[in-house]
Protein backbone atom coordinates (compact mmCIF):
# COMPACT_ATOMS: atom_id res chain seq x y z
CA UNK A 1 0.00 0.00 0.00
CA UNK A 2 1.21 3.57 -0.65
CA UNK A 3 2.68 5.34 2.39
CA UNK A 4 3.56 8.94 3.19
CA UNK A 5 7.03 10.28 2.39
CA UNK A 6 7.81 10.55 6.13
CA UNK A 7 6.90 6.89 6.73
CA UNK A 8 8.87 5.78 3.65
CA UNK A 9 11.96 7.62 4.92
CA UNK A 10 11.54 6.02 8.37
CA UNK A 11 11.30 2.54 6.79
CA UNK A 12 14.38 3.25 4.66
CA UNK A 13 16.42 4.52 7.63
CA UNK A 14 15.48 1.45 9.69
CA UNK A 15 16.54 -0.86 6.85
CA UNK A 16 19.86 0.96 6.35
CA UNK A 17 20.58 0.83 10.10
CA UNK A 18 19.87 -2.91 10.25
CA UNK A 19 22.16 -3.59 7.27
CA UNK A 20 24.96 -1.44 8.67
CA UNK A 21 24.76 -3.28 11.99
CA UNK A 22 25.48 -6.47 10.05
CA UNK A 23 28.58 -5.02 8.44
CA UNK A 24 27.20 -3.89 5.08
CA UNK A 25 28.65 -0.67 3.72
CA UNK A 26 27.67 1.81 1.00
CA UNK A 27 29.38 1.06 -2.31
CA UNK A 28 30.55 4.69 -2.45
CA UNK A 29 32.84 4.08 0.55
CA UNK A 30 35.32 1.90 -1.33
CA UNK A 31 34.55 1.66 -5.05
CA UNK A 32 35.32 -1.72 -6.57
CA UNK A 33 35.44 -3.60 -3.28
CA UNK A 34 33.49 -6.86 -3.16
CA UNK A 35 32.60 -8.52 0.14
CA UNK A 36 32.33 -12.11 1.29
CA UNK A 37 29.15 -12.29 3.35
CA UNK A 38 28.99 -14.42 6.49
CA UNK A 39 25.79 -16.44 7.11
CA UNK A 40 25.63 -15.09 10.67
CA UNK A 41 26.34 -11.42 9.89
CA UNK A 42 25.36 -9.23 12.82
CA UNK A 43 25.57 -11.91 15.55
CA UNK A 44 27.63 -11.34 18.69
CA UNK A 45 30.76 -13.48 18.42
CA UNK A 46 31.71 -13.03 22.09
CA UNK A 47 35.16 -11.81 20.97
CA UNK A 48 36.21 -8.29 21.92
CA UNK A 49 39.27 -6.30 20.81
CA UNK A 50 41.68 -4.52 23.12
CA UNK A 51 40.92 -0.78 22.86
CA UNK A 52 43.47 1.97 23.39
CA UNK A 53 43.37 5.11 25.50
CA UNK A 54 44.86 8.35 24.12
CA UNK A 55 48.07 9.75 25.57
CA UNK A 56 48.97 13.43 25.99
CA UNK A 57 51.88 15.00 24.15
CA UNK A 58 53.54 15.62 27.52
CA UNK A 59 54.06 11.84 27.87
CA UNK A 60 55.67 11.31 24.48
CA UNK A 61 59.26 11.84 25.64
CA UNK A 62 58.96 9.08 28.25
CA UNK A 63 57.36 6.61 25.85
CA UNK A 64 59.84 7.28 23.06
CA UNK A 65 62.99 6.69 25.12
CA UNK A 66 61.95 3.83 27.41
CA UNK A 67 62.66 0.16 26.64
CA UNK A 68 59.21 -1.04 27.74
CA UNK A 69 57.05 0.23 24.87
CA UNK A 70 57.38 -0.46 21.16
CA UNK A 71 56.10 2.00 18.55
CA UNK A 72 53.89 1.36 15.52
CA UNK A 73 52.07 3.44 12.94
CA UNK A 74 48.37 4.03 13.65
CA UNK A 75 46.61 3.28 10.37
CA UNK A 76 43.60 5.36 9.40
CA UNK A 77 41.12 2.53 8.84
CA UNK A 78 38.59 0.36 10.65
CA UNK A 79 39.32 -2.06 13.44
CA UNK A 80 38.91 -5.61 12.17
CA UNK A 81 39.53 -9.00 13.73
CA UNK A 82 39.44 -12.15 11.60
CA UNK A 83 38.76 -15.61 12.99
CA UNK A 84 39.45 -18.71 10.90
CA UNK A 85 38.22 -22.04 12.19
CA UNK A 86 38.48 -24.78 9.59
CA UNK A 87 36.77 -23.56 6.45
CA UNK A 88 34.75 -20.92 8.32
CA UNK A 89 36.21 -17.40 8.26
CA UNK A 90 34.53 -14.63 10.26
CA UNK A 91 35.17 -10.89 10.24
CA UNK A 92 34.61 -9.23 13.64
CA UNK A 93 34.22 -5.48 14.21
CA UNK A 94 35.21 -3.48 17.30
CA UNK A 95 31.80 -4.21 18.86
CA UNK A 96 32.33 -7.97 18.57
CA UNK A 97 29.76 -8.45 15.80
CA UNK A 98 30.29 -10.75 12.82
CA UNK A 99 30.61 -8.72 9.62
CA UNK A 100 31.29 -9.17 5.91
CA UNK A 101 34.93 -9.33 4.80
CA UNK A 102 36.49 -7.82 1.68
CA UNK A 103 37.14 -10.76 -0.66
CA UNK A 104 40.94 -10.21 -0.87
CA UNK A 105 41.24 -10.38 2.95
CA UNK A 106 38.99 -13.45 3.09
CA UNK A 107 41.08 -15.22 0.44
CA UNK A 108 44.36 -14.27 2.10
CA UNK A 109 43.26 -15.69 5.48
CA UNK A 110 42.01 -18.85 3.75
CA UNK A 111 45.51 -19.33 2.31
CA UNK A 112 47.24 -19.32 5.71
CA UNK A 113 48.66 -22.67 6.89
CA UNK A 114 46.58 -22.86 10.10
CA UNK A 115 43.55 -21.58 11.98
CA UNK A 116 44.08 -18.08 13.37
CA UNK A 117 42.57 -15.10 15.16
CA UNK A 118 44.11 -11.92 13.79
CA UNK A 119 43.67 -8.36 15.04
CA UNK A 120 44.33 -5.37 12.84
CA UNK A 121 43.15 -2.27 11.01
CA UNK A 122 41.45 -2.63 7.62
CA UNK A 123 42.22 -0.01 5.00
CA UNK A 124 40.34 -0.81 1.81
CA UNK A 125 41.19 -4.36 0.69
CA UNK A 126 44.20 -4.64 3.03
CA UNK A 127 44.33 -5.75 6.67
CA UNK A 128 47.27 -4.23 8.54
CA UNK A 129 47.75 -6.91 11.19
CA UNK A 130 49.32 -5.99 14.53
CA UNK A 131 48.41 -8.95 16.75
CA UNK A 132 48.02 -12.74 16.65
CA UNK A 133 45.69 -14.02 19.38
CA UNK A 134 45.21 -17.63 18.31
CA UNK A 135 47.25 -19.89 16.05
CA UNK A 136 46.73 -23.57 15.20
CA UNK A 137 44.37 -24.07 18.16
CA UNK A 138 46.68 -22.35 20.70
CA UNK A 139 45.44 -19.31 22.63
CA UNK A 140 48.24 -16.72 22.69
CA UNK A 141 46.48 -13.96 24.63
CA UNK A 142 48.45 -14.62 27.84
CA UNK A 143 51.79 -14.43 26.01
CA UNK A 144 53.91 -11.26 25.90
CA UNK A 145 53.07 -8.87 23.08
CA UNK A 146 56.59 -9.08 21.66
CA UNK A 147 56.23 -12.88 21.39
CA UNK A 148 52.80 -12.63 19.76
CA UNK A 149 54.12 -10.12 17.24
CA UNK A 150 57.16 -12.31 16.46
CA UNK A 151 54.83 -15.25 15.80
CA UNK A 152 52.72 -13.00 13.57
CA UNK A 153 55.75 -11.99 11.48
CA UNK A 154 56.72 -15.64 11.02
CA UNK A 155 53.15 -16.55 10.03
CA UNK A 156 52.98 -13.81 7.38
CA UNK A 157 56.61 -14.16 6.27
CA UNK A 158 55.69 -15.41 2.79
CA UNK A 159 53.73 -12.24 2.23
CA UNK A 160 50.27 -11.51 0.82
CA UNK A 161 49.17 -8.08 -0.46
CA UNK A 162 45.92 -8.23 1.54
CA UNK A 163 47.63 -9.21 4.85
CA UNK A 164 50.49 -6.99 6.00
CA UNK A 165 52.10 -7.19 9.44
CA UNK A 166 52.63 -3.81 11.09
CA UNK A 167 56.27 -2.71 11.33
CA UNK A 168 57.43 -2.23 14.92
CA UNK A 169 60.25 -0.14 16.42
CA UNK A 170 61.60 -1.24 19.82
CA UNK A 171 65.03 0.38 20.29
CA UNK A 172 64.67 3.97 21.62
CA UNK A 173 66.78 5.38 18.77
CA UNK A 174 64.63 3.55 16.21
CA UNK A 175 61.43 4.73 17.93
CA UNK A 176 62.45 8.38 17.79
CA UNK A 177 63.52 8.09 14.16
CA UNK A 178 60.33 6.26 13.17
CA UNK A 179 58.19 8.77 15.08
CA UNK A 180 59.76 11.71 13.22
CA UNK A 181 59.36 9.96 9.85
CA UNK A 182 55.71 9.13 10.47
CA UNK A 183 54.88 12.62 11.70
CA UNK A 184 56.54 14.16 8.64
CA UNK A 185 54.61 11.77 6.39
CA UNK A 186 51.30 13.07 7.74
CA UNK A 187 49.90 9.73 8.92
CA UNK A 188 47.10 9.59 11.49
CA UNK A 189 49.33 8.88 14.48
CA UNK A 190 51.33 6.30 16.42
CA UNK A 191 50.65 3.52 18.93
CA UNK A 192 52.77 2.57 21.94
CA UNK A 193 52.52 -1.01 23.26
CA UNK A 194 54.00 -2.61 26.35
CA UNK A 195 56.11 -5.43 24.87
CA UNK A 196 55.65 -7.61 27.99
CA UNK A 197 51.87 -7.24 28.33
CA UNK A 198 49.25 -9.93 27.62
CA UNK A 199 46.19 -9.19 25.49
CA UNK A 200 43.36 -7.67 27.55
CA UNK A 201 40.00 -7.18 25.77
CA UNK A 202 38.12 -3.93 26.36
CA UNK A 203 39.31 -0.47 27.31
CA UNK A 204 40.96 0.34 30.67
CA UNK A 205 39.41 3.17 32.70
CA UNK A 206 42.66 5.06 32.14
CA UNK A 207 46.15 4.39 30.84
CA UNK A 208 46.81 0.76 30.01
CA UNK A 209 49.48 -1.31 28.23
CA UNK A 210 48.54 0.06 24.80
CA UNK A 211 48.29 3.80 24.11
CA UNK A 212 47.66 5.96 21.04
CA UNK A 213 48.77 9.43 20.04
CA UNK A 214 47.17 11.15 17.03
CA UNK A 215 48.98 13.68 14.86
CA UNK A 216 45.60 14.76 13.47
CA UNK A 217 42.33 14.93 15.39
CA UNK A 218 39.42 12.69 14.50
CA UNK A 219 36.18 12.01 16.32
CA UNK A 220 32.89 10.16 15.89
CA UNK A 221 29.80 12.39 15.59
CA UNK A 222 26.05 11.89 15.36
CA UNK A 223 24.33 13.34 12.30
CA UNK A 224 21.88 15.88 13.68
CA UNK A 225 20.34 16.87 10.37
CA UNK A 226 20.86 17.22 6.63
CA UNK A 227 21.04 20.67 5.04
CA UNK A 228 18.35 20.79 2.35
CA UNK A 229 19.72 21.50 -1.12
CA UNK A 230 23.35 21.20 0.01
CA UNK A 231 25.78 18.32 0.56
CA UNK A 232 26.20 19.20 4.22
CA UNK A 233 25.12 17.69 7.54
CA UNK A 234 24.93 19.05 11.06
CA UNK A 235 27.08 17.29 13.67
CA UNK A 236 26.20 16.59 17.29
CA UNK A 237 27.92 15.16 20.36
CA UNK A 238 26.70 13.97 23.76
CA UNK A 239 27.73 16.12 26.74
CA UNK A 240 28.29 15.09 30.37
CA UNK A 241 24.57 15.52 31.09
CA UNK A 242 23.60 13.10 28.34
CA UNK A 243 22.26 15.86 26.09
CA UNK A 244 23.05 16.15 22.38
CA UNK A 245 24.81 19.42 21.58
CA UNK A 246 25.79 21.02 18.27
CA UNK A 247 29.38 20.52 17.06
CA UNK A 248 29.32 22.30 13.70
CA UNK A 249 28.76 21.09 10.15
CA UNK A 250 30.69 19.09 7.57
CA UNK A 251 30.46 18.91 3.78
CA UNK A 252 29.96 15.47 2.23
CA UNK A 253 32.22 14.82 -0.81
CA UNK A 254 30.50 14.00 -4.13
CA UNK A 255 31.83 10.41 -4.06
CA UNK A 256 30.23 9.73 -0.66
CA UNK A 257 26.59 9.02 0.14
CA UNK A 258 24.91 11.63 2.35
CA UNK A 259 24.47 9.98 5.78
CA UNK A 260 21.05 9.71 7.34
CA UNK A 261 20.02 11.61 10.45
CA UNK A 262 21.02 9.79 13.65
CA UNK A 263 23.84 7.76 12.10
CA UNK A 264 27.45 7.88 13.34
CA UNK A 265 30.14 9.41 11.11
CA UNK A 266 33.89 9.98 11.41
CA UNK A 267 35.28 13.49 10.85
CA UNK A 268 38.83 14.86 10.89
CA UNK A 269 39.35 18.40 12.21
CA UNK A 270 42.05 20.80 13.38
CA UNK A 271 40.51 21.70 16.75
CA UNK A 272 37.22 22.71 18.39
CA UNK A 273 36.29 26.19 19.60
CA UNK A 274 35.80 26.16 23.40
CA UNK A 275 33.06 28.82 23.23
CA UNK A 276 30.76 27.02 20.79
CA UNK A 277 32.07 23.43 20.66
CA UNK A 278 32.08 23.65 16.85
CA UNK A 279 34.99 21.98 15.06
CA UNK A 280 37.33 23.90 12.74
CA UNK A 281 38.33 22.74 9.24
CA UNK A 282 36.22 19.54 9.29
CA UNK A 283 36.88 16.81 6.71
CA UNK A 284 34.33 14.01 6.28
CA UNK A 285 35.90 10.53 6.44
CA UNK A 286 32.83 8.32 6.20
CA UNK A 287 30.17 6.42 8.16
CA UNK A 288 31.09 4.41 11.28
CA UNK A 289 28.56 1.62 11.72
CA UNK A 290 30.96 -0.09 14.14
CA UNK A 291 30.76 2.68 16.78
CA UNK A 292 27.67 2.96 19.02
CA UNK A 293 25.96 6.33 19.40
CA UNK A 294 26.77 6.54 23.11
CA UNK A 295 30.49 6.81 22.31
CA UNK A 296 29.96 10.07 20.40
CA UNK A 297 30.85 12.23 23.40
CA UNK A 298 32.23 15.74 23.80
CA UNK A 299 35.37 14.46 25.54
CA UNK A 300 36.68 13.30 22.14
CA UNK A 301 37.35 16.91 21.18
CA UNK A 302 40.65 18.75 21.35
CA UNK A 303 39.97 22.44 21.89
CA UNK A 304 41.84 25.42 20.51
CA UNK A 305 44.54 26.52 23.00
CA UNK A 306 43.71 29.70 24.83
CA UNK A 307 46.18 32.61 24.50
CA UNK A 308 48.35 33.09 27.56
CA UNK A 309 48.02 36.50 29.22
CA UNK A 310 51.15 38.32 30.25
Amino acid sequence: HPVSREKAVAIYNKLVASKQAKGYRATTDEPGTTYHQHPDDGRDTGIRPQLLNPVDESELSRLLVDTVHCLQQKHDGRRLMVLRHGEEITGINRRGLAIALPDPIHQAVASLPCDVLLDGEAVGDTLHVFDLLEADGIDLRAHRYIDRHSALVRLLALGHPALLWVSTAIDPHDKVETYEELRAAGVEGVVFKDINAPYSPGRPASGGPQLKFKFVETASFLVGGVTRGRRSVALELINDSGQRVAAGNVTIPPNQAIPQMGTVVEVRFLYAFPESGAIYQPVYLGPRDDIPAEECTVDQLKFKPQPTTA
